[in-house]
């Protein structure tokens, strides 16, 4: 029995044959160009290429996993025309590199940017930039993508999995997949998860061809794969997948239940997304509503600031797929480590400390009264609510409701639509806003936990540094402590509080929320029903909060 350990990418247990895929990677050297002209009409003639093959899969995809998913393919379009890039490349060009490797060299760049970010979303973001650069090159030198042919099922392994390969397989022989490469959060592992494959990633180490043919057990609880297991360790996992089907049966059926304990105390479980797309598979999942909408992504992956429609347009599409539930979109929370390099940033020793999200937004107000008016308008749509990031004091708290008020005033002399008492909210990531939230509720409507960056606060400790790990501890007494505290003041204030970080989704701390009277706890889809289930479960009267603090 042999036996690798890589990272999760879906819950579950597959048993098959394996399947051995060895993709090979274009050689592109440094030699000269044939000239600048040339080489750019040979990389013009690519990103046309790449588009239309690219547009066949978004085509491919929407009939087989449905619109969320196919932008995917969406995405790579835009990434294939992205100015950014294009500009990267033709300045490469112009210095006399060959088109493919203008290509190569200019990716590398764009994806290092991204994969330097703290956001494990915007870090998997660098595969898709490679993945992109990957078909530009092999159009540049007339190289045809490859695609696996299954005729039985299997789980297949392989260096790593772009999503383009994934859609042109065989779904329904595919039990699972196993990668060397590759990130839980990467568009092949988001697929993997809509088409329910248990799968493995980021093994960093691929599996011989001797092992091709063999049987193969994935543990996607634990992130191992077993190769050749012996009798003891197959009929465990016989047993675990029989349990399996019998526990996701149940889970489904708490899709459209209530989240109440066992005392009758009710908590909302919602959803985080990054885009309107997300929303789709937040409901399917049973999300009560949308806890946190990312709004920086759309500036992320933009090349200069959103415009006031094209946020309106993202904005608005969110608010009506979710029909009448709650939505809280986050305002932009830029800087630190989601940099946009058209923001212009001046470069920081601690930048998790520095310059970011409102406290930009006070030296540049145009950038946040263009979201708001945005926001507002797309309130006319259904059930939202705007939330500010990063708020340390009462005056930071003033100043976005004296431009929201400035955006109000505009939008009715304009006779635009929107809704007057949206409500307003803030993010508790600091200490600071924890101690003062008794003033804080008298400001705002609602407040939510960014457990993240305030467990990053609370505890000194720069979560991108890996040499503190150790002393990372989002279980801290502290932590919790503040946590309660302000649930505390909020609530004597009349106004509710909920949690959106990861913590939201830790079952063993979700006792101890709602004990303190948490009022929503907003995770990604994939954990709404484990969480409902957990809800369900608990009697209030009966916790303990001296086992935490």
């Amino acid at each position: 029995m042999h036996i690798y350990q890589g990272k999760s990418v879906l819950e579950g247990v597959a048993i098959g044959p394996l399947r051995l895929m060895h993709s090979q990677k274009p050689t592109i050297t440094d030699a000269k160009g044939e000239g600048a002209e040339k080489e750019e009409a040979k990389f013009r003639a690519a990103q046309q290429k790449a588009v239309s093959i690219l547009q066949k899969l978004y085509e491919s995809a929407l009939s087989s996993v449905g619109k969320s998913d196919a932008e995917i393919f969406a995405m790579h379009i835009d990434m294939t025309e992205d100015l950014d890039l294009e500009d990267a490349v033709i300045d490469r060009i112009k210095q006399g590199a060959n088109a493919a490797y203008a290509v190569k060299e200019a990716g590398n760049e764009i994806a290092k940017t991204f994969a330097q970010m703290e956001d494990e979303y915007m870090q998997a973001r660098s595969v898709d930039v490679l993945d992109v650069c990957n078909r530009l090159c092999n159009c540049i030198l007339g190289i045809e993508e490859e695609s696996v042919r299954l005729s039985t099922p299997c789980i297949l392994a392989a260096s790593d999995l772009t999503p383009a390969q994934i859609m042109q397989l065989d779904k329904s022989l595919v039990l699972g997949f196993v990668t060397a490469r590759g990130s839980n959060n990467s568009h092949t592992a988001i697929l993997a998860r809509t088409l329910s494959l248990p799968s493995v990633v980021n093994t960093q180490t691929e599996i011989p061809e001797k092992f091709d043919g063999c049987l193969c057990v994935i543990d996607g609880f634990t992130g191992k794969v077993y190769i050749n297991p012996d009798e003891a360790t197959l009929q465990q996992y016989k047993q675990k997948q029989t349990e399996l089907l019998a526990e996701r049966e149940m889970l489904a059926s708490l899709k459209n239940a209530e989240s109440v304990t066992k005392d009758g105390k009710k908590t909302a479980i919602l959803a985080n997304v990054g885009r309107s797309l997300e929303c789709d598979v937040a409901i399917e999942s049973g999300a009560e509503g949308v806890g946190l909408f990312r709004s920086e992504f759309l500036y992320l992956e933009s090349t200069d600031y959103p415009t006031e429609e094209a946020q309106f347009a993202e904005y608005s599409a969110a608010v009506q797929k979710m029909q009448g539930r709650p939505i809280v979109i986050r305002t932009m929370d830029i800087g630190a480590d989601k940099q946009a390099k058209y923001f212009q940033l001046p470069p920081e020793e601690n930048p998790a400390l520095g310059y970011r999200s409102v406290r930009i937004c006070f030296d540049r107000p145009q950038i946040l009264k263009t979201q708001l008016r945005a926001i507002y308008r797309a309130s006319a749509f259904g059930n939202l609510s705007v939330m500010i990031p990063m708020i340390t004091s009462l005056q930071e708290v003033r100043f976005v409701k004296a431009l929201a008020e400035e955006v109000k005033k505009e939008l009715s002399q304009e006779g635009v639509a929107f809704r007057a008492d949206m409500p307003i909210g803030i993010m508790i990531e600091t200490p600071a806003a924890a101690l003062i939230a008794d003033e804080l509720a008298k400001e705002v409507d609602f407040f939510s936990v960014g457990t993240n960056d305030l467990t990053q606060y609370t505890l000194a400790i720069d979560r991108q540094n890996q040499a503190l790990e150790k002393f990372y501890d989002p279980r801290h007494k502290a932590l919790l402590r503040l946590i309660r505290f302000a649930a505390d003041a909020i609530h004597a204030q009349g106004k509710w509080i909920g949690i959106c970080g990861e913590l939201a989704r830790d079952l063993t701390l979700t006792e101890f929320f709602l004990k303190i009277g948490i009022d929503e706890l907003s995770v990604s889809a994939p954990y709404i029903l484990p969480l409902r289930k957990r809800v369900q479960s608990i009697d209030t009267r009966s916790v303990l909060l001296e086992t935490w603090l």
